[in-house]
């Protein structure tokens, strides 16, 4: 079976394949992708109306993933591109929707916390999502610090569609998420542009030189315990330990870790359990070693709040459309 992936205005031959692949029973794919991607503007990770999850993956041989939930316990994941390059995509897929990850720890521990447990039960099947490259686990957690979650993602979203690779496949309009050495050569303007501060352009250019040097990598974070990868992470400046965890959690699946320091966990403690809100660290304590899905399920409860579960992506402007509006909102 033939097919095409390839950027807008380019048609390539690419190969196809098809997967299915089993998992432990209940999963929702739809809970899943809403904690990877946050909310529904995201052009990165696309979540269609009929439920298929779409993304790109790859940087120098992008290949394209589709992703259905056929049965409770049945993904069906459809690869399309280079064919040399399935078989790493398909080991990627499984770990970035968390296909492998056993919660029982935790489906337990959140059972007997009386606020916790009607939302756990909502919630049932959610895994936690990775981010396919520590570079775009760092750059969500950069990005993130310190603003709101509609603006942090409406900044997200504007860089990627300044400095990704758009693709066309079977009719969705796609986005690669932008390379690391793609940041480096863009002029500060575009970046500023797009919304980034002076502070977090800096921060994200010490991480992209970081990793061009080899100065830090994944393998060098797999190695360590969580408090050690947090120090390393820590050594660049601009990363403090919010920050680290959120890279930990999102980028290395720690579930050792809880990005304290948030007020927006605050605000969500108060929307889940209400005045006054429980002792976090107490709970934490109960939820250990998984208490990062905590916060996974603080951020579904407001995902659900503002009705954005399962929406599907809003359709990704071309550039100069999206440039022409976010300028016309300046001025």
């Amino acid at each position: 079976m033939r097919s095409s992936t390839a950027p807008v205005g380019e048609r390539l031959t690419a190969s196809r394949s098809r997967h299915e692949i089993r998992v432990a029973s209940p999963y929702r794919l739809d809970l899943t992708v809403s904690v990877l991607r946050r909310l529904s503007s995201n052009v990165v990770d696309v979540l269609r109306s009929d439920g298929q999850y779409v993304r790109v993956l790859g940087e120098r041989d992008p290949v394209t993933i589709r992703v259905a939930q056929a049965a409770p316990d049945r993904l069906t994941i459809t690869i399309e591109g280079d064919a040399r390059e399935h078989g790493k995509a398909l080991a990627l897929a499984r770990r970035v929707l968390g296909v492998e990850r056993d919660l029982a720890h935790f489906d337990r521990a959140a059972a007997r916390i009386p606020w916790l447990k009607g939302l756990a039960a909502r919630m049932r099947g959610v895994r936690p999502p990775r981010y396919p490259t520590l570079w775009e686990s760092c750059v969500n957690a950069i990005v993130f610090q310190q603003i709101s979650l509609r603006a942090a993602s409406a900044i997200l979203r504007r860089l990627v569609i300044a400095l990704g690779t758009p693709l066309s496949s079977e009719g969705d309009d796609l986005y690669a998420f932008p390379p690391a050495i793609r940041l480096l050569s863009a002029e500060d303007s575009v970046l500023h542009a797009a919304g980034l501060s002076r502070g977090k352009l800096a921060t994200l250019r010490r991480v992209a030189e970081a990793l061009a040097a080899a100065k830090l990598d994944q393998e060098m974070l797999e190695g360590r315990p969580s408090p050690a990868a947090a120090t390393l992470l820590r050594g660049i400046k601009g990363i403090g330990p919010w920050t680290a965890a959120v890279i930990l959690l999102r980028g290395l699946g720690r579930l050792d870790v809880f990005p304290g320091q948030d007020t927006s966990v605050a605000r969500n403690l108060v929307l889940v359990a209400g005045t006054p809100p429980p002792d976090i660290s107490r709970v934490l304590r109960a939820l250990s070693p998984q208490q990062g899905m905590l916060y996974y399920h603080l951020l579904l409860a407001r995902l659900e709040a503002r009705d954005e579960l399962g929406r599907p992506t809003s359709a990704a402007p071309r550039r100069s459309n999206e440039r022409h509006r976010d300028h016309t909102q300046r001025t």
